[in-house]
């Protein structure tokens, strides 16, 4: 059932109460957790805290602690899941689901008693009537029993034989329109309001929100939008919201001294560029490593190259200007380098790069634009190998959004620039070597192994980022304006020792709303081959299956997608 009243609903119910908190690894879930982290400590209520990769992650944490704690908060995680099912629990624990992921499961929404969903549904929900059924067989009254008994045995196997004809036909019939509705429930995938933009707004309401948490809410924000997790229009909504929270804390504030303004946290949303780490990085890198400029100019062949040393010049940016941290550039250069770029966007058909966003500056010396940290968290909670433990990086991915850990924050810059970097050459070698095929109702597209940049692909956000990229470099280079409709799989290795691959659906760019069809196609594409895959994912469009058993699935794909 939804929690709408989260105050009354959820957290009063939490209060001073020991909590399991259940995060899933993405930027959005670990904002909001944050959040979460801060309202507990203000009102002492004490929890344990478990980063959850997939569904086996959230069997293993639930059975070593359902012992302890009664209320399990689950954040971007269980939602599209069928909780009862999966963990058995006594019935007095209760389940409080807080995910960004649609759809929900249909057996968490209709459960009355033991799970929580929380905030008002966005969605249209089947009727409990339509989806489930008691199969129970109705007991027979005393008075038809001794009917029967005074009927002839000819006559009552008739009757019976007819009722029970009508019965089958009629169940055919309701499992038929199950079918159809459950179909039309479950057939997209895609995600809905930021978890930590929610948990912004209880905090609101409990009169306990700071600057701190709505800068943890814009970054939740930001990441949906980085990701392409939602549409422009929604995001655009939110930050209006988002930006009238902040008005409305500055004057809270009122800060008076000097002194006071120069150590207090300050956001402002303004015009901006949506250039990646532009300013923690060089104006050339910058431009050939994000998305709407490497698109645009073609950066990945040399004609896209003398296009880029064509934009520098005619900005009047001198190549070693260009080549030197941002910082570093000349005070002139610097002050008039969004005017350079905002005058020749037209031009050079990047008008996308120009846009607005929230920056949060802190003393003389932090100074982040929103976007900044979302790559430093993405590149740092992807950054596990055999020697650091995903939950290590979970916790530093964590300790980004705190003021007092500017280390961290630049180190997952560093790592930031590192990752666009690989993810920009393994976009260049795939488009060179013509490795993107069409399949008929998709395109696909499988990473090759032994590079250097491979290992970084086995990661989902790395992945996503990857088919998000070839998907719109491939439409732009071509002619074909059907490849605008096309979504596009992107697959790379996982475990080669296991000989396991990742994959990943995302929708086509002609999409307004990023809903992927892929979750209930790789589900039934799996079916109709007897692959064996493994969804352990809780985003339904990415998934893990035997390398060997790849080639067969994609023809299934094809064959399903093509109907």
């Amino acid at each position: 059932m939804f929690a709408e009243d989260l105050q009354r609903e959820f957290y009063n119910v939490i209060q001073g109460k020991q909590c399991l908190l259940l995060v899933n690894f993405d930027v959005d879930a670990i904002c909001a957790c944050k959040i979460l982290q801060n309202l507990f400590k203000t009102d002492n209520t004490l929890y344990t805290l478990v980063p959850v990769q997939g569904v086996q992650d959230v069997i293993c944490a639930y059975e070593e602690n359902y012992t302890e704690v009664k209320n399990i908060i689950m954040i971007n995680c269980g939602g599209s899941v069928d909780i009862m099912n999966l963990l058995q629990p006594p019935e007095d624990t209760i389940f409080f689901i807080l995910d960004s992921h649609r759809p929900y499961h249909l057996c968490n929404i209709h459960n009355e008693g033991q799970i929580k969903i929380l905030g008002k549904p966005d969605i249209n929900v089947p009727d409990y009537e339509d989806v489930f059924r008691d199969d129970s067989s109705d007991e027979e009254e005393d008075d038809a029993q001794v009917e029967e008994e005074n009927e002839s045995r000819d006559v009552k196997r008739r009757r019976l034989n007819e009722e029970d004809i009508i019965k089958r036909r009629q169940r055919r019939e309701w499992e038929e329109k199950r079918s159809d509705i459950i179909f039309e429930y479950t057939q997209y995938s895609y995600y809905s309001k930021s978890s930590a933009v929610l948990m912004f707004e209880l905090a609101w309401k409990l009169s306990k929100d700071s600057m701190d948490m709505v800068w943890w809410a814009i970054v939740g924000a930001t990441e949906q939008i980085i990701l392409n997790k939602v549409e422009s229009e929604k995001s655009i909504l939110e930050a209006g919201n988002l930006q009238g929270h902040i008005s409305r804390l500055n004057h809270r504030q009122g800060i008076n001294t000097e002194k006071q303004q120069q150590m207090a946290v300050k956001i402002t949303y303004d015009k901006d560029l949506q250039l990646a780490l532009y300013r923690h990085w060089t104006v050339e890198a910058s431009l050939r490593h994000s998305l709407p400029t490497a698109v645009a100019l073609r950066l990945w062949s040399h004609r896209g190259e003398k296009r880029l040393r064509e934009l520098l010049a005619e900005m009047g940016l001198p190549l070693v200007q260009s080549r030197q941290r941002f910082a570093a550039m000349d005070l002139d250069l610097r002050q008039g380098f969004r005017q350079m770029v905002e005058k020749l966007a037209g031009k050079y058909n990047v008008d996308s790069i120009v846009g607005a966003s929230f920056t949060l500056q802190y003393g003389y010396k932090f100074k982040y634009c929103a976007s900044d940290v979302v790559y430093a968290m993405l590149a740092l909670l992807e950054s596990s190998s055999k020697e650091r433990l995903p939950q290590h990086c979970f916790l530093d991915s964590l300790d980004c959004l705190s003021r007092m850990k500017k280390d961290v924050l630049e180190m997952g810059l560093d790592r930031a620039k590192l990752m666009l970097t690989n993810i920009f050459k393994t976009v260049q070698g795939i488009l060179e070597m013509k490795q993107v095929m069409n399949a008929g109702p998709f395109l696909y597209v499988v990473v090759p192994d032994g590079t250097l940049d491979s290992h970084l692909f086995r990661h989902p956000h790395s992945l996503l980022m990857l088919a998000q990229f070839i998907l719109k470099a491939f439409v732009n280079s071509s002619k074909n304006r059907r490849l605008r409709g096309l979504p596009l799989v992107a697959s790379a290795s996982y475990d080669i020792e296991e000989g396991t691959c990742l994959a990943i659906g995302v929708p086509p760019v002609c999409e307004e709303q990023p809903r992927s069809l892929f979750g209930r196609a790789f589900e039934r594409a799996a079916k109709n081959t007897n692959s064996t895959i493994e969804p352990d994912y809780f985003d339904t469009t990415i998934i893990r299956l035997k390398t060997q058993e790849r080639p067969k699935f994609f023809d299934a794909l094809a064959a399903l997608l093509i109907q």
